[in-house]
């Protein structure tokens, strides 16, 4: 009698435990609020800003990446839906400019923290689990490069690590190499103030795009569509991205 008690309650036991690992898998998950807030206006520092600035922009227009309420990053500029659910946007930087001798204040102890507002990266930004990732940009140069997007494509004027040449770049969001990488010009930084690329512009069809270097005639390329590498992850602990690699044009 005992050793049947016994089965049947290891019996239930395991319906039990299976009943609820089948609830598990079955329950919604979470569902955040990703918005962007309203936007703002701050004093934006242009020295030490390797984004440089327009001719007489002295204040930098930002707006709060909230997730579910909080305060994430602070972001500036357009946004890009890529898909429904993932959109690219520029973080915008807080950054401490105070030098060590500074002191700010007539107290001892007083701060020596002096800030001041920049332009940074560009981030991926995934509604459903809330993340948002750094890209990475291949030859991105801040001070040149501005990135014109369609779809998960980003194309812009890049520069080589050496700063000598300026190059025409399509860069596709996870994938390491460009998938579009030819030398448009020598590089001059002469004048600073001077715009070095103008924002390139894309066709559908055929999936084309056009670059336009100061100072010398519009270049186009076509492109050879490929499928998305940009894959979404529904979990929520998931943060990156498969990347798919492509060779880089000589």
């Amino acid at each position: 009698m005992r050793l049947r008690r016994q089965t049947l309650s290891f019996a239930l036991s395991a319906t039990l435990l299976l009943t609820s690992a089948e609830y598990a898998d079955s329950a919604p998950r979470k569902t955040h609020i990703v918005v962007l807030g309203a936007v703002r206006k701050v004093a934006y520092s242009k020295a030490g800003d390797p984004a440089g600035a327009a001719p007489g922009e002295n204040e930098l227009k930002i707006r709060a990446l909230l997730v579910d309420g909080i305060l994430k990053e602070w972001t500036t500029g357009d946004a890009h839906d890529v898909t429904d659910r993932s959109f690219v946007v520029r973080r915008a930087l807080r950054l401490n400019d105070g030098l060590p001798q500074d002191k700010f204040g007539n107290k001892p102890g007083d701060s020596q923290e002096k800030w001041v507002w920049q332009r940074g990266p560009w981030l991926l930004v995934d509604r459903v689990t809330g993340h948002a990732i750094p890209l990475k940009l291949p030859d991105y140069d801040p001070a040149i490069s501005r990135p014109s997007w369609f779809r998960d494509y980003a194309a812009y004027c890049g520069v080589t690590a050496s700063g000598k040449s300026l190059y025409a770049v399509v860069a596709q969001i996870a994938a390491r190499k460009p998938i579009l990488a030819k030398k448009l010009a020598a590089l001059s930084r002469t004048d600073e103030a001077a715009p070095v690329c103008a924002p390139p512009e894309w066709q559908r069809e055929p999936l084309r795009v056009t670059f336009h270097p100061a100072g010398k005639d519009p270049v186009g390329f076509d492109i050879a569509p490929g499928s998305a590498v940009l894959v979404e992850d529904s979990s929520d602990d998931a943060e990156t991205a498969p990347t798919a690699q492509k060779d880089r044009p000589n």
